[in-house]
């Protein structure tokens, strides 16, 4: 009965976010994921959802595996033969899972028969103690904070029979290595598809050479205080030059002294993933702002870089330490610290126009080599999960 209501706030919540058209068609998909079907195979992702979330680090970490050798298969928790899939693989990747009966049954016949399971974070919900730092709790309904009152699967990477992690940050490595577990660091990437989807719209995308649109594709409301971080950056540049444009996907909130500019300001609502694409190749500069310092912003990953890098569109990230690591800045895109760092690095952008170009297209090299499911080479990880099946 838990689970069902924190999934009815959930599902509120994606309507009231994105409409009943959009977030219906979310909603309805949730649902037909509980009857996907499994085969056997060697290792199972199991996600409590079907998000953009699972969408990496279940569904294209199992394309990255498939590349190299393994049989994988993706679930999610409310499918009602998860219990009978113990038999059915020899490693089980817990992907922001909760704690329900079910669950516990599933992981109890999997200890019986001996075989492996690994904790999947991909950033700190696991842990109730940094909940004040996640932007957007505060404004949770009753029923959505129940998924996190315990942190969202803590108790599975409390037992002792796990011993190994995944994640895709260096800063959650660390958190995880505190609690005495062998971490493998992978990285977020893009998918087959997504390449696909890339490789079509850089075909068509036609930009006009008098406007410089810059673009934030927040996706949720989570991101009102990231944005807001560059707010006095932005006001700057939109005062100094004329020719920038900027386009804000998504639900946000923005400082009413944006108003001022509303007649350059264009809104996005959510969109499909091929879609968002064709939107991102559109624009001329990402920006990837963040908190800096606030412990859920420096667990977050750089697809906000590569998303954008992998249809040649140059970005401005905030100077976290996994933003510092990714981009090598000025060469694939720039990082900032200060408000002053991003109203310089914005201007070179928008007043060197080759630069743009140039920047863009290093960053699509780059993703293309270390940040896509066919080109993954996180060797280590394999040969253990090799070791495990032998």
């Amino acid at each position: 009965m838990k689970l069902l209501l924190i999934k009815i706030g959930k599902a509120w919540s994606v309507l009231k976010r994105d409409g009943l058209w959009s977030g219906g068609k979310r909603v309805i998909g949730a649902f037909f994921a509980l009857f996907r079907r499994v085969r056997s195979g060697d290792v199972l992702f199991i996600s409590n959802g079907i998000g953009d979330s699972a969408r990496y680090r279940t569904v294209y970490a199992a394309e990255a595996l498939e590349q190299h050798g393994f049989k994988t298969a993706v679930t999610i928790q409310d499918n009602p033969f998860l219990v009978s899939y113990a038999d059915q693989f020899s490693i089980f990747v817990f992907h922001r899972v909760l704690y329900t009966e079910k669950v516990a049954r599933l992981i109890e016949r999997i200890k019986a028969l001996g075989k492996e399971i690994i904790f999947e974070a991909d950033d700190l919900v696991y842990d109730p103690q940094f909940l004040q730092s996640m932007a957007g709790y505060a404004d949770m309904n009753a029923l959505e904070r129940k998924l996190y009152e315990n942190g969202v699967g803590g108790e599975i990477l409390a037992d002792p029979y796990v011993k190994v992690c995944t994640t895709s940050t260096a800063f959650l490595a660390e958190r995880l290595r505190e609690r005495g577990k062998r971490v493998f660091v992978i990285r977020n990437k893009v998918s087959q598809e997504d390449v696909k989807h890339a490789d079509e719209v850089l075909r068509t995308v036609a930009k006009d050479p008098s406007i410089v649109r810059v673009a934030y594709l927040s996706g949720t409301p989570s991101h009102n205080r990231d944005f807001a971080m560059i707010t006095d950056a932005l006001l700057a540049v939109l005062a100094k030059y004329p020719e920038m444009r900027l386009v804000l996907a998504g639900p946000l909130d923005t400082d009413s002294r944006l108003q001022a500019f509303a007649a350059r300001i264009e809104r996005v609502p959510f969109l499909p993933r091929a879609e968002y694409f064709a939107l991102v190749a559109g624009t001329d500069i990402n920006l990837a702002p963040l908190e800096i310092g606030n412990p859920f912003c420096e667990a977050k990953s750089e697809l906000k870089w590569f998303e954008a890098g992998l249809v040649a569109v140059p970005t401005v990230a905030a100077a976290t330490g996994t933003f510092q690591e990714a981009i090598a800045d000025g060469v694939d895109g720039y990082v900032a610290g200060t408000t002053e760092e991003w109203i310089e690095k914005l201007g070179r952008l928008i007043e060197d126009r080759t630069l743009r170009q140039a920047m863009g297209e290093r960053a699509r090299a780059t993703v293309l080599e270390k940040y896509a499911t066919a080109t993954a080479a996180d060797t280590e990880y394999y040969d253990y999960l090799r070791s495990k099946l032998s």
